[in-house]
């Protein structure tokens, strides 16, 4: 009996063990399947919200159609002439920019240039100035480059990299370094006087041809005629219509002046259009009107400037442009 009962516990308790496997297996398989659903949800949550931003999906059509695309556009584009125009622009952007001496050596570049002009005669041209220039900046480019080659042995204040530097300051940026130590040497004008009256004809008298009405007798104009004095009224502010008009002028103002002021005695005037010359540093234009002031005026120029004038200040014409005169206080 007791082996009997112990066989049928033994068989029941087989028969639980078998149950409890099957329900474990069933609640895995129930996992299984409820953590797939859960994953599948978030999936479809996140496609959700990727379409919400804007986010295209492609097809794997589209995309091979994009990439055929891209490798046609890259394919066509002009290589060799991108390179060369990269090229060019970096031989130009070299080519153009400026070297940047320092202050002392500029400095120096000033004193040898005035000292070089101050070698000349007094009464050197535009040429003579330019060439003794040229042939300072010629030794002294070839001093730097020897400079710049090698140190040793070379007595000189400029240290290597700085000669390099005055090389090409010297040879390629000559203009821009001219101009950044103020050397400027205008081009020499030369003026010709041409002969182009027809034959019998007689000379025209300069009260012929100046602009506006007839001069006055107390003017006392004088053609062709500078004359120096005290400025009492400035003439490059001061135009007037016509050489009468200023003879006017200094006459009214005499006339209206206070006691402690200057009296206009002498006033020059401008008649022609191209403008008058004058020695000074100012562009003298037409229908100036310079009212003067002097005890005894002085002739600055007369008729024709001289031919050794002419050599001295080669941009002089020959005869003297501007009408001038004298009145009586």
């Amino acid at each position: 009996m007791a082996r009997e009962g112990r066989g049928k516990w033994g068989l029941g308790l087989s028969s639980g063990l078998c149950s409890y496997k099957r329900t474990t297996l069933i609640v895995c398989l129930l996992n299984i399947v409820i953590a797939l659903y859960v994953l599948r949800s978030l999936y479809a949550s996140l496609y959700v919200y990727s379409n919400n931003g804007n986010v295209v999906e492609y097809s794997p059509d589209q995309i091979r159609k994009m990439e055929e695309s891209i490798r046609i556009r890259r394919a066509s584009e002009p290589i060799q002439l991108l390179k060369l125009v990269k090229q060019l622009k970096h031989e130009f952007s070299k080519e153009n920019s400026v070297v940047e001496l320092p202050r002392a050596v500029k400095q120096r570049i000033t004193d040898e240039v005035l000292q070089r002009l101050r070698g000349l005669k007094a009464n050197a041209n535009m040429s003579e100035q330019r060439e003794a220039v040229e042939r300072w900046r010629t030794e002294r480019l070839e001093d730097a480059k020897k400079l710049a080659i090698v140190r040793e042995g070379l007595n000189s204040t400029l240290s290597q990299e700085e000669a390099g530097i005055l090389v090409r300051a010297l040879e390629s940026d000559w203009a821009v370094l001219s101009e950044d130590v103020g050397l400027w040497i205008p081009d020499e004008i030369i003026h010709q006087e041409h002969d182009d009256k027809p034959e019998g004809v007689e000379d025209i008298d300069m009260e012929q041809i100046l602009a506006g009405r007839s001069l006055p007798p107390e003017c006392h104009a004088e053609l062709h005629t500078d004359y120096d004095g005290g400025a009492v009224r400035w003439g490059l502010t001061h135009h007037k219509e016509s050489a009468a008009d200023c003879c006017q002028a200094c006459l009214d103002q005499a006339k209206n002046a206070k006691p402690h002021e200057k009296k206009c005695n002498i006033w020059v005037y401008c008649p022609s259009e191209t403008g008058c010359y004058s020695p000074d540093i100012y562009e003298h234009k037409h229908m100036e009107c310079w009212l003067k002031s002097s005890e005894k005026p002085r002739l600055n120029f007369r008729d024709r400037y001289s031919e050794s004038y002419r050599s001295s200040h080669p941009t002089a014409p020959v005869r003297v442009p501007w009408v001038s005169g004298v009145v009586s206080l």
